[in-house]
Order: C-alpha cells, then structure tokens, then sequence
C-alpha cells in the first residue's frame, strides 16, 4: 500500500534542500559581484598600472579568470582557469575545467534524482502517480512541439524584460561556464547534462510535487501547479528578478502541460529542448536576443 505521507514529506524535504542551495548560490554570487564591483572602482596600485604580468589571464569576453561561480540548486562550486593552451599538445586546460563542471553538475543532479526515486521505491509510489506510463511517441511530439514554444516565449520574455530593466542575473555567466569547448564536450553536454537536469527538475516539481501530492491527498493538480511553480521560480533565484519571473511562468505552463497530458515524458522533454536550444543559440552560435549591456 503506498505510504503517500512518508513520500511527500521526502520530496518537500529534497525541494527545501534543493532551495536552501539556490538561495546560499544566490548569495555567495552577489558578494562576489559586488566586491568585484568594488574592486574595480578601487584605484590600482601604481606597479598593476603597467604591462599585465603572466600570472593574469583573461578570457575573450573580457573577464578576468580566478572568478569562482557556484551553481544553483546544486552547491557546485567553480574556478574557471581558461589558460592558453600549450602549443606541444594542443590542449586549452579550460577543457578539462568545463569537463569536471559538466560532471559535477550532472553528478549532483543525479543524485538527488536517485535520492528521490528510492523515496518513491520505498513508499510504494506507483509510477502512473508520476505520470509515467509505456512509451507514447505522441507524447513526445507534444513535448518537442511544447518546447519549441516555450523557447521562443523564454527569449521574447528575456528580450523584453532588459529592455525594460529587469535585472538578467547570474543566469548568462552559469550558462557560460557550463558551455563546452570541445565537440565531446558538448555531446556530453547535450546527452548526459541536460537530460538529467531535465529529467530530475520534472520528476520533483512536476511528477512528485503536483502529480503524486495530488493522487494520494485528492487535492487539485492545478492547486499542486501554484505551489510547485512557485517553488520553480525560487530555486531558479540566481538568475535575478527576471530569471525567476520567466522561470515561475515557464514552470506553470509545464505543470499545466503535465496536469493536461497526464504523460511526465512529455514536460521532460520540452524542458530539455528549452535548456538545449539556449545552450546551442547563445553559447554554439553566438546568437544574443537581448540588447547589448542590458
């Protein structure tokens, strides 16, 4: 008999976990932007003031390298050092710095997904709670075609929120970071990273959070779909104001695609296709939406 209390006071625990690391990764960027900020309007030392020594390197964008980034909802942790590369081998080391982000990313999403999946096995969940059923190519079609959609609505409503001066966040740099270098990079990137965020972010606050909240409590999905969007939003906080206000609506309208199609197939792969197709357009091709310096 399934232990339908036992599991959703687990996946309100893992999404309050999930929160609490979004909201330290939140506050340790914005320290860190603003002592860099003050930093730069600090006066430089007079022997800073002349060639740059070796020891000082700068990526193509302009960022000075030793920045550390930590990420959203994982607590992950990350030190570019975008070196040149050594002319014996050929290898730029910010290969191998990427690479063991993409890992960790995919570790710690991973296991918290594995985490939540031996919560469901031990509660006796049934998998159609979490809208899990045989295979259904229509399902996925409707998932492609979702995503699409919410793509093109996602960059419009990035476009038109720094137009109007709606804070873009850390949002630019995560992905930057996470942006491969190498053709392997980004295969893993494309078939290992994303597919697990995708995977995990729909399994807890799409199939846990409104699918089996509401098939054990009786409670309506579509009251499941406020409480697990808003939770969305929040742990997408690093982005800045309009990261989370793009994030809430993009959120709602997967749960409410979930709530509609019954299928979690479905939402994890439109969610995958947004999270790809920004990786790819922004950081694959060079293609900027968004007003320069907004």
């Amino acid at each position: 008999m399934p232990e339908w209390a036992t599991f959703a006071g687990f996946a309100f625990v893992v999404t309050a976990a999930l929160l609490l690391l979004s909201h330290a990764s939140s506050s340790i960027l914005t320290d860190s932007g603003t002592r860099d900020l003050d930093a730069d309007r600090s006066p430089a030392p007079a022997e800073e003031l002349g060639e740059p020594t070796s020891d000082t390197v700068h990526r193509v964008d302009g960022e000075t390298e030793g920045e550390t980034i930590t990420l959203p909802k994982s607590g992950v942790e990350f030190r570019p050092e975008r070196v040149r590369p050594d002319p014996e081998d050929g290898q730029d080391v910010s290969d191998f710095s990427t690479a063991s982000l993409l890992a960790n990313v995919a570790f710690s999403q991973g296991l918290f997904a594995l985490l939540l999946l031996v919560g469901a096995w031990y509660a006796e969940i049934p998998a159609r709670a979490f809208g899990v059923g045989p295979l259904d190519p229509r399902a996925a079609a409707v998932g492609v075609g979702l995503g699409v959609v919410l793509y093109v609505a996602n960059e419009a409503g990035a476009a038109v929120g720094a137009r109007v001066g709606l804070g873009v966040g850390d949002g630019e740099r995560l992905r930057s970071a996470l942006a491969p270098e190498t053709r392997r990079g980004w295969i893993v990137l494309l078939l290992v990273v994303l597919p697990v965020i995708a995977g995990f972010e729909e399994l807890l606050f799409r199939g846990a959070l409104v699918g089996v909240v509401a098939a054990g409590y009786g409670v309506s999905p579509w009251t499941m779909v406020v409480v697990s969007s808003a939770a969305f939003a929040l742990g997408h906080g690093a982005q800045g104001r309009l990261g989370v206000l793009v994030t809430g609506a993009l959120g709602a309208v997967l749960a409410a695609a979930f709530v509609v199609t019954g299928s979690l197939l479905a939402v994890i792969v439109a969610h995958y296709l947004i999270n790809a197709l920004e990786f790819v357009v922004h950081e694959g091709l060079g293609v900027e939406w968004t007003p320069e310096g907004a």
